[in-house]
C-alpha cells in the first residue's frame, strides 16, 4: 500500500482465528463486506501479521508473547499504522493495552464500535423490513471485551438498531461469566469437575428460549457452539458474531 502511495483509513487485524479457523473465517469475510458496503478504505498485512501473542501470555510464555510483538509492532510502524479494527477481542486487547509498553502505540477499535460509528453516521443503514427483526436473541459478552476493558453498549447498540427482540442472560454486562476458552484454555485439556463451562454457559442462554446467541469473538462463537452440540440444541438455536447479524440486514 506504501508503495502505491496509498494510506487506507484502517488497517484490519484478522488475526489467527480470522485467517485459519473455518468459522471465524465467515466473520473476516462479513466484516470485509460491510466495510466494502460502507465504503470504507482498508488494508490488512496478510503474510505479514503474526499471532499478538496473547495465547503465548496467558500460557505463560512471556518470552514467546515479546517476540511476537516486538515484530508486530516493528511491522505496524514500518507501515505507519495509526488506526486498528480486529474482530477478536483477544486481539483488541493485546494490541490495545499490552503493547504500548513494547513500542505500539495505536487506535484499536472492536469491530462492534466500527459497526456502531458506521451506523450512527449513517454510512450503513438497516433495511426497514425483513432482516431480523423481531427475531428472539440473547446476547453473550465476552470477557475480554466486556470485563476487560468495558465495552457493552456498541455491541448492544447494533441489536437495537437491528430490532430484535433482545433477551438478556441472568449474567451479563459486569457479570458476564466466560465461554470457557479465555486465559489459553482453548488449548488445554479440561481440569477436573462435574460440567464444562460452555455448557454451563450454553444452558444459561437456553433458558432465554433464544433463536440466535449473539456473541463478538472466534472463541465464544466456538465454545457456544459446542454448548450447543452437547445439549443437542445446535439445529434449533443459531450462533451468529454480530456482522454477520449486520450483514444479513442491510
Amino acid at each position: 500500500m506504501q508503495a502505491e502511495g496509498q494510506a487506507p483509513e484502517i488497517l484490519f487485524w484478522v488475526g489467527c482465528a480470522g485467517s485459519f479457523d473455518a468459522r471465524a473465517q465467515k466473520v473476516t469475510r462479513a466484516l470485509c463486506e460491510i466495510l466494502h458496503h460502507a465504503g470504507v478504505s482498508f488494508a490488512i498485512l496478510g503474510q505479514e501479521e503474526r499471532c499478538t501473542g496473547d495465547p503465548a501470555r496467558r500460557a505463560g510464555n512471556e518470552l514467546l508473547f515479546q517476540m511476537l510483538a516486538t515484530m508486530n509492532i516493528e511491522t505496524l510502524n514500518l507501515y505507519g499504522v495509526r488506526k486498528i479494527v480486529t474482530t477478536c477481542p483477544h486481539c483488541f486487547n493485546t494490541l490495545k493495552n499490552e503493547y504500548p509498553a513494547l513500542g505500539g502505540h495505536y487506535e484499536v477499535i472492536h469491530h462492534t464500535q466500527l459497526l456502531q460509528e458506521l451506523l450512527s453516521s449513517g454510512k450503513l443503514r438497516i433495511k426497514e423490513e425483513g432482516g431480523l427483526k423481531n427475531t428472539r436473541v440473547t446476547y453473550h459478552d465476552s470477557c475480554y471485551l466486556g470485563r476487560a476493558n468495558g465495552v457493552y453498549e456498541a455491541p448492544r447498540a447494533l441489536l437495537e438498531a437491528l430490532e430484535v427482540e433482545l433477551v438478556e442472560m441472568k449474567r451479563s454486562r459486569k457479570n458476564g461469566f466466560c465461554c470457557g476458552a479465555g486465559g489459553a484454555q482453548m488449548w488445554k485439556e479440561d481440569e477436573p469437575g462435574d460440567k464444562r463451562i460452555n455448557v454451563e454457559r450454553v444452558e444459561e442462554a437456553l433458558e432465554n428460549q433464544p433463536q440466535i446467541i449473539a456473541a463478538n469473538c472466534p472463541f465464544c462463537i466456538t465454545m457456544l457452539q459446542d454448548g450447543l452440540k452437547a445439549k443437542d440444541k445446535s439445529e434449533d438455536v443459531l450462533v451468529y458474531d454480530l456482522s454477520e447479524m449486520i450483514l444479513q440486514s442491510l
